[in-house]
């Protein structure tokens, strides 16, 4: 059984162009564009083997008390060596004492749940072509002078600072709003992603606020639109889900980890961290033993759904 040294580095913008290639590989649609966003904002770590880029995962940090852990991604031939686990834990690592958020597959579920995350919900994510709709007279475009109340309305959604993601997509996006007495109640936003739009964040006082900003924006968007059902009634996009294209079912995850990750014995990743995998290796290591408290509880949207 032959040994591989693998090294662990901060994902930068050099490392971009190998972690686009590894997410085609798995036939993710993301862009160039979609992976600078969320390195832009976020804390990366990458797997190099003598220079190739075989893993990714991202922590993105939602102020002092949370985050979400994207773009966990292992090149297939490294599968089965313990790589997957190594990251998510390096990840879980950087995020200190945050309250980490994820949405998983059913396939990589059984991964998450082994360092403690547990199931909380179901994001359903609708792609496709959307049907034609109208738009409702009562939603319009968001004004210059709006920023502001859009970042303390989605903290008051999501319950967490991601004044970071809105300031990025107040650049990127396009928002409709609701104003009930002259004040914005409600919003969305539209964004170029992948080989289309996505759609999201979606925030709003009720189903039919929902749909409406959601309506509003296919009806000024046409094209293949990825719009997500989050905490919504199944419903609520029935008429405006898209016509043709699927939709994919997952598992939204939370995990608490009292008291630190990381022993100090056990550095965090500064420049590079060597290790050695062998195909069955259990890397215990840093988190070996620690109890993790997992709530039911409401998701956050994940970065790649903003």
């Amino acid at each position: 059984m032959t040994t591989q040294e693998i090294i662990l580095e901060k994902m930068t913008p050099k490392h971009l162009d190998g972690a686009l290639e590894l997410s085609r590989q798995v036939q993710w649609p993301h862009r160039r564009e979609d992976w600078e966003l969320v390195q832009s904002i976020s804390q990366g770590i990458v797997a190099l083997e003598e220079e190739l880029l075989v893993a990714t995962i991202i922590m993105t940090p939602y102020g002092d008390d949370a985050a979400t852990i994207n773009m966990v991604i292992v090149d297939a031939a490294m599968r089965g060596r313990g790589l997957g686990r190594k990251m998510l834990e390096e990840a879980l690592a950087e995020a200190g004492e945050r309250t980490c958020y994820l949405v998983a597959t059913q396939e990589g579920l059984p991964l998450y749940e082994k360092v403690g995350f547990a199931a909380t919900g179901e994001t359903v994510q609708h792609q496709g072509e959307p049907l034609p709709v109208e738009a409702p007279g009562h939603v319009t475009w968001s004004e210059s002078g709006d920023h502001a109340r859009l970042v303390t309305l989605d903290r008051a959604a999501y319950g967490h600072d991601r004044s970071a993601l809105m300031e990025i997509l107040r650049e990127r996006a396009k928002f409709a709003v609701i104003r009930d007495g002259g004040e914005i109640q409600a919003f969305a936003a539209i964004r170029s992603f992948g080989r289309g739009l996505v759609i999201g964040p979606v925030v709003a006082r009720n189903d039919s606020e929902a749909r409406a900003l959601i309506d509003f924006l296919l009806a000024h968007q046409p094209g293949q639109v990825r719009p997500y059902r989050h905490g919504m009634s199944p419903r609520m996009l029935q008429d405006g889900s898209p016509g043709a294209g699927s939709i994919t079912p997952a598992v939204g995850l939370r995990c608490d980890v009292p008291g630190p990750r990381a022993s100090k014995a056990s550095p965090r990743i500064t420049a590079a961290t060597r290790w050695s995998a062998r195909h069955s290796v259990d890397f215990g290591g840093k988190n070996a033993g620690r109890t993790r408290r997992c709530h039911l509880v409401h998701p956050l949207a994940l970065l790649s759904r903003p």
